[in-house]
């Protein structure tokens, strides 16, 4: 293990509090919380958990979202040592996004779609947030993308939010800076499948 593995580990489990905040967050890592909710169920006194939030922030496996004025918090999937965090703390195996469906690649995945799918794009939607889990482009007049969303739901195992639009239909939105289609460019982007640069030039 490198030095910077050394210090990222030791700084993770250096106090009580933090441990409670790693396990609150990875135990239910699709959910996110407001501080004073976080003092609550974990039982620990304001200003350690907002200190705490602060370290973990700057290590990098906790994120922040400002939602109706009130700043939840949650665990962030990206960061490299999620996934063994999530086995740590979490009871039971958690079906996340990127877990199942990215066992073979989302290249892989998309093929049965293939000839009518443009592009797609899986968000980082958190829990609360308005806005989509899955944007889909391409030409869905036979109902192939609808069925196949529905599928990628089933994989998933929980409903998604996802949107699909013909190639003409999302180029217009996206030329005329459509809101509902700026909203969805600015959103988080966990997996981007874009051969043609559609969504993102």
């Amino acid at each position: 293990m490198s030095t910077e593995s050394k210090t990222v580990v030791e700084k993770l489990f250096g106090s009580k509090t933090r441990a409670k905040l790693l396990k609150l967050f990875f135990e239910s890592p699709d959910k996110s919380f407001y501080v004073r909710e976080i003092t609550r169920v974990i039982e620990e006194q304001i200003h350690s958990v907002r200190r705490e939030l602060l370290n973990l922030e700057s290590i990098g496996v906790v994120k922040n979202e400002t939602y109706d004025n009130k700043v939840y918090y949650a665990a962030d999937m990206k960061h490299p040592y999620a996934h063994a965090l999530v086995e740590i703390f979490s009871k039971k195996v958690v079906p996340t996004k990127d877990k199942d469906i990215k066992e073979g690649g989302w290249e892989e995945y998309v093929k049965p779609v293939k000839k009518f799918l443009a592009a797609v794009m899986l968000t980082n939607r958190i829990p609360g947030q308005e806005g989509i889990d899955l944007l889909i482009i391409g030409d869905d007049k036979t109902k192939k993308l609808t069925h196949w969303a529905e599928m990628v739901e089933k994989k998933v195992g929980k409903p998604l939010n996802y949107v699909i639009f013909s190639v003409e239909d999302f180029l217009y939105r996206k030329s005329v800076r459509d809101r509902f289609v700026m909203e969805i460019l600015d959103m988080d982007v966990s997996e981007l499948i874009d051969p043609d640069k559609i969504i993102k030039e």
